[in-house]
């Protein structure tokens, strides 16, 4: 049964034109960051970058390194594209878009995170064994079929993705509709759409069909009957959220996705006409199976528990933040606030607190996030204790934060008698200096 499942072999035309696909689109949100600023904004003007913590060693190449750094990555992106040296190509990028997610959360992004789940998955399946440079230069690499895991894995991860997104979405914000009132009231100002995405039953659209698009688009493209009705209903959706959130090459990767769940007659047909069709349906049990088998099992187990580990941490998620990165808990809350650090010098008896202006060391992006991110602020305590090391001094530092969730009245957010330089970061239990539903208290 496994053995039918997984190593049936069928017609790959969709995996080498996803890769077509796939390796544009990468290339584009490389070389795209550059002449949109992006790469200017986030990792060249800033002083410093908010890094996942423990990883510090990834900083930014200095001076226009990272100009370079992407416009790589984009040579890489188009090498896939074309098939050239693609396994290599394959890893070279993921390695080096690795490095970037890990080295920033100033532009921190759910679809940043698929993109790198994706970027390691087409480095393991065969998207260059036809239709590319390298089977021209050796026929003997020349395949016109794979299979069938290369499918399962791609529209099991999807699934996975799409249920949790879905899920996240049940909570009284985004059932009330403040969440999609609170999102649209800030697109306005667009021309034609804008006065209409102010409407009650936009708002109420977009709350039941986010909900109802995420939870079933999956199962309605897997089955045959409502597969074209999907499709235009995706291509609303993701051209929607492309117009209206702005959110880069994803909508248009999403679309991409769906070459895995048509018929692979129809793929053919339409992509690669003169490609001969393979339909023997021959089983082949790989050398590598029992490598597979356990990685592809690991692989997903931890898929499922990543999102879910915030049930497991006191507090609620859309509060402490704690749990909230790679759970595909997207556009799902509006987070504000005002947090300020104060710094007493230990060595000084009678030193007082001294407040500390973020925007000499932080850039737009970076005040924005220090302002409600837990993380963040622990983090920008480290460096200036780390400054003030520098200079022969030991200091303390104090935060003061008071946070807003989707519009409503702050809250005191971190307790600001914890002295956070010196205070160690938990990466597997809360962190209690993190006050947990806190009690309002006067501006």
């Amino acid at each position: 049964m496994i053995n039918r499942w997984l190593f049936t072999h069928i017609d790959n035309s969709a995996l080498i034109i996803f890769r077509v696909f796939f390796g544009f689109l990468i290339a584009a949100e490389a070389i795209g960051a550059i002449f949109t600023g992006w790469i200017t904004r986030t990792l060249v003007e800033p002083k410093f970058t908010f890094n996942f913590i423990g990883l510090d060693f990834l900083q930014p190449l200095p001076g226009n390194g990272m100009y370079f750094y992407f416009a790589i990555m984009g040579i890489f992106g188009l090498l896939v594209m074309v098939g050239f040296k693609y396994r290599w190509s394959m890893i070279a990028y993921t390695i080096m878009w690795a490095g970037v997610y890990f080295m920033q959360k100033a532009s921190y992004n759910n679809h940043y995170y698929l993109l790198l789940l994706l970027c390691i998955m087409m480095s393991t399946l065969p998207a260059g064994n036809y239709f590319s440079i390298d089977v021209k230069q050796n026929p003997a690499l020349k395949k016109v079929s794979m299979p069938r895991w290369c499918v399962l894995v791609i529209i099991t991860q999807l699934w996975i993705v799409y249920t949790y997104a879905s899920v996240a979405k049940f909570y009284p914000d985004w059932l009330d509709y403040t969440v999609a009132k609170n999102l649209m009231a800030g697109r306005a100002h667009y021309p034609i759409v804008g006065d209409l995405l102010q409407g009650h039953w936009t708002h109420v659209s977009i709350t039941y069909f986010g909900i109802l698009f995420d939870l079933l688009i999956v199962p309605l493209l897997l089955w045959r009957k409502t597969r074209l009705a999907a499709f235009c209903i995706s291509i609303f959706f993701h051209l929607f959220n492309s117009i209206v959130f702005q959110i880069g090459i994803f909508p248009y990767l999403s679309l991409a996705f769906t070459v895995f769940f048509f018929s692979k007659e129809r793929i053919h047909r339409i992509f690669m006409k003169k490609k001969e069709f393979y339909n023997a349906h021959e089983i082949i049990i790989p050398s590598y199976k029992k490598i597979l088998i356990p990685i592809a099992l690991v692989w997903f187990v931890i898929q499922i528990a990543l999102p879910s580990r915030h049930w497991l941490i006191p507090g609620d998620v859309l509060w402490t933040e704690e749990g909230h990165r790679m759970s595909w808990r997207m556009m799902l809350r509006g987070r504000s606030g005002t947090t300020n650090f104060y710094v007493l010098d230990k060595n000084d008896p009678n030193a007082k607190q001294e407040y500390i202006d973020k925007n000499t060391y932080l850039s737009r992006k970076q005040l924005r996030l220090v302002s409600g991110k837990p993380d963040a602020m622990w983090q920008f305590a480290q460096y200036l204790k780390k400054e003030a090391a520098a200079e022969g001094k030991d200091i303390a530092v104090f935060v003061k934060s008071r946070v807003s969730i989707n519009g409503k009245k702050r809250k005191t957010f971190i307790d600001p008698e914890v002295d956070l330089a010196s205070t160690p970061w938990n990466y597997f239990a809360t962190n209690p200096w993190i006050i947990k539903y806190a009690e309002e208290k006067e501006e």
